[in-house]
């Protein structure tokens, strides 16, 4: 009798032995596997973030073209403005020149019938003379009763003479003179109005050059629209893996759970007063709520301190850690449950560059457990910081401001 008690409690405690072994190990298995899952959840996630990205330069760069366009057509349509201008002046100076040339005919014809009524009366003159017969001027001259009566004949001769030679000469200049102006006018109206059509081609060829624009942009709108329809699609992907990884964060929160009962029955978690205190020293560059980082509105689960890689990320308060491991967008995580005046809580610390605590082990406040890094969704070195009410059952659960709880 006695010997089957003592074969009973020892395979009493071989049984006790084996499941206080395999129970640390299921758990490590598990924690080991999920953490297999996310990181290949995290490898596409992070080929779907690049490829967002290319598609976001992609479009900017598209924008980017778009603006020079723009600019390029806002400077057709300026010298367009200005060849409008130009044809303007010269459809005025042509009109003046019409004007000169008119006048300068009506001169012309008013000169040429001077002339014209000149020329009648030399030749009703010469007629005169030859219906005279023999008489010539020369008889005039003899024809003088005294020397004083040929002094006078001879220089009213002279006189008619001259003026004849001086009436035909001053015609004649003066119409060489209106034929000059008249040539140059005529060719000044030609210049103008070839001057005129070539304003009109460039005109044609800036319109030209603007509806070029008008079909670019067209094109570019086209493939904008392309580019934008295929991040959405891209996005629409990364919101499924985020799915998939909400499921893991489920079972990663369901062991979190396993652990503070575990903490919690092993007298593990401290209980404590103090409150919370800044997990890190670094400004503040994102608070919590509703924000835009590029992606479209987002929010934002805990606040973000930034400062040099590797500032050194402290306990907030007395507790066990609870998870430390990659975790999808944020990088190096690690998780710390708390006690703090019979309340549960759990603070989050992210994007860490490394950690030196491990799941179960119990932390005092301000204690060092990581260093400031970028890993995960992160354009710079900072911590992110988030508090909870309860375990970690995922972002949004009891999710808290951490203002509320530390001082900046």
């Amino acid at each position: 009798m006695n010997f089957l008690k003592r074969h009973f409690k020892l395979l009493a405690a071989i049984i006790a032995v084996l499941l206080f072994v395999q129970i640390p190990a299921a758990s490590a298995a598990s924690i080991s596997e999920l953490k297999g899952k996310q990181q290949q959840v995290e490898q596409q996630k992070k080929q779907l973030n690049s490829q967002i990205s290319q598609k976001s330069s992609e479009i900017k760069s598209n924008q980017s073209k778009q603006q020079q366009l723009l600019a390029q057509v806002d400077q057709i349509v300026t010298q367009i403005s200005k060849t409008n201008g130009e044809i303007r002046q010269v459809e005025k100076e042509i009109g003046q020149a019409n004007d000169k040339i008119t006048k300068v005919k009506a001169q012309i014809d008013e000169l040429q019938k001077k002339i014209d009524e000149r020329n009648a009366l030399l030749e009703e003159r010469a007629r005169a003379l030859q219906a005279s017969g023999t008489v010539t001027f020369l008889d005039v001259l003899l024809g003088a009763n005294s020397f004083v009566d040929f002094i006078d004949r001879f220089s009213a001769v002279n006189t008619l003479i001259e003026a004849d030679r001086q009436i035909i000469r001053d015609q004649k200049n003066d119409q060489q003179k209106l034929e000059e102006q008249k040539t140059v006018l005529e060719n000044t109206k030609r210049k103008l109005e070839e001057k005129q059509a070539q304003l009109e081609n460039l005109k044609a060829s800036l319109n030209s050059q603007k509806q070029e624009k008008n079909r670019l942009m067209a094109e570019l709108e086209k493939e904008q629209q392309k580019l934008l329809s295929e991040k959405k699609l891209l996005e629409k992907q990364y919101s499924e893996y985020l799915a998939i990884s909400k499921d893991l964060e489920n079972q990663i929160a369901e062991l979190q759970r396993q652990h503070l009962s575990k903490a919690q029955s092993s007298g593990k978690l401290p209980v404590s007063t103090s409150g919370f205190m800044k997990p890190t020293n670094g400004r503040l560059t994102s608070g919590y709520g509703w924000r835009n980082l590029g992606n479209g509105p987002e929010f934002h689960y805990g606040i973000d301190l930034a400062n040099s890689p590797g500032t050194a990320i402290v306990a907030s308060a007395d507790g066990v850690v609870t998870y430390a491991a990659p975790l999808s967008t944020y990088g190096n995580v690690v998780m710390i449950t708390h006690n703090i005046n019979g309340q549960i809580y759990t603070t989050l610390y992210a994007h860490l560059r490394s950690f030196n605590v491990s799941v179960g082990q119990t932390v005092k406040q301000g204690q060092k457990i990581a260093e400031m890094g970028q890993t995960g969704r992160a354009t710079g070195p900072h911590l992110h910081f988030e508090v909870h009410i309860g375990t970690w059952r995922g972002q949004k659960a009891g999710v808290q401001n951490p203002l509320n709880y530390i001082s900046l």
